[in-house]
């Protein structure tokens, strides 16, 4: 049985398998199409990709953004990438230097907590250029700060917390231009996240990012449940947007298992897969 999987993350961002690691981790899963799309960054894709001719998954180049909604955080992925195109290198070497200037203020933060912590130490845990939260997670359970990762955003790195530092992102629409750009295909990730919440709502959104070159809406995520699913497919169809879906695999990090995206656990039925397979070969 065909799995995809367009929703992944290695160590290039803040994942926990290599880009190598993740491609074959995926190939055991029986995942036959996946899509790499680490934050903020396209490190990841050559190693994925030559790692897909290795292990016989094909690799698509992608990304994903997070931008600035209503000061709230949305992702926006995009695939099909070209990851050489110049304004879409500018634009993340831009979004790489914000993220530098955020991690020495939560470091900050947090020893004013009275909590021992070190660029180095961060860095070190990160082993990659994107240095993200859960990197600073980790580190804390090492130190025995806390429990876990997920222990760690509560008691710390949310959003609101003590040492939650709010980081410099594009709009919406910058997002999806930077996409455009590189002859990319942006598609709204995990929508459930969103405030918006109500049908509605959620058309009025999806209406505004269309006329700004939104292309598809990932429908189908393990938080998801079967009726958000319904009702994000229902608004795709009413608003001639692409479905897809991911398992936003992170590794340790996430609890999260490749190619099962359904809300059970299960992967997408064998129709589904060949209708996005079809449609992300051709746009």
């Amino acid at each position: 049985m065909k799995r995809i999987d367009l929703h992944t993350h290695s160590t290039a961002s803040d994942g926990t398998l290599t880009p190598r690691e993740l491609v074959h981790r995926a190939q055991r899963e029986g995942v036959t199409l996946m899509a790499l799309t680490d934050h903020d960054t396209t490190d990841g894709v050559e190693e994925a990709k030559a790692a897909g001719t290795e292990f016989g998954v094909r690799i698509i180049a992608g990304v994903e953004l997070s931008v600035n909604h209503n000061e709230r955080e949305m992702h926006i992925l995009g695939y099909n990438l070209d990851i050489d195109h110049p304004e879409l290198r500018a634009g993340l070497k831009e979004l790489l230097e914000h993220r530098s200037e955020r991690n020495p203020k939560i470091i900050q933060r947090l020893r004013r907590l009275g909590i021992p912590i070190t660029m180095e130490e961060v860095m070190q845990e990160a082993g990659s250029q994107v240095i993200g939260r859960p990197h600073f997670g980790r580190l804390l359970v090492k130190k025995g700060v806390v429990s876990s990762v997920e222990e760690a955003f509560e008691r710390f790195l949310a959003s609101g917390r003590p040492a939650y530092v709010k980081k410099e992102r594009l709009l919406p629409e910058e997002g999806l231009e930077l996409i455009r750009q590189a002859q990319g295909v942006p598609v709204l990730a995990h929508p459930v996240f969103l405030a918006e919440r109500t049908y509605g709502e959620l058309k009025d959104l999806l209406t505004r990012l269309k006329a700004a070159g939104l292309m598809g809406i990932e429908a189908y995520y393990p938080e998801h449940s079967f009726e958000d699913i319904q009702m994000f497919v229902r608004l795709a169809r009413e608003l001639e947007l692409q479905v897809t879906g991911g398992s936003d695999f992170h590794g340790i990090n996430r609890n999260a298992r490749l190619g099962r995206i359904l809300p059970d656990g299960a992967p997408l039925p064998p129709d589904q897969c060949k209708k996005i397979e079809e449609w992300i070969a051709h746009v």
